[in-house]
């Protein structure tokens, strides 16, 4: 399970559970492979968090969620996602999503303005951040 790419200790769990593993061969097999440090919450919080940021172009927010929803604790996910953002430029990253969704259209109508603040809100960008970006990508058509 683990060869292919990092996995959290709650998703470990719900595989072998999956395949009908005892309660107990579980707990026995994660404390092995906790000792061996080949499962670490933190390391698959951090790579997470890169995946999300630079591969897929995603903000704060929806990072947190998704190492959340790998079922790692919310205080790992916050501390990976504030390490992470240290190097990375929100506005830049905001802006390439953008770009990205615009696909090289110059004008933004109403009803597509309303549609990317949507999308970006839900990509994990502040809303604030999103409105004012919207704003001077509008101003400059």
């Amino acid at each position: 399970m683990l060869a292919r790419r990092e996995l959290s200790e709650a998703q470990i769990r719900q595989r072998l559970a999956r395949r009908g593993h005892t309660t107990e061969s579980i707990d026995t097999a994660v404390e092995r492979l906790k000792s061996e440090r080949a499962i670490d919450d933190v390391r698959v919080a951090g790579a997470i968090a890169r995946t999300e940021t630079h591969v897929r172009r995603r903000g704060r927010l929806r990072v947190v969620r998704q190492i959340e929803a790998a079922g790692i604790a919310r205080s790992i996910a916050k501390q990976a996602v504030d390490e992470l953002f240290q190097d990375v430029d929100s506005d830049a990253l905001l802006a390439a999503a953008l770009e990205k969704r615009l696909r090289g259209r110059d004008t933004i109508d109403e009803q597509a303005a309303r549609r990317l603040y949507r999308y970006l809100t839900t990509q994990g960008f502040a809303s604030d951040r999103v409105l004012a970006a919207l704003r001077s990508r509008r101003s400059r058509s």
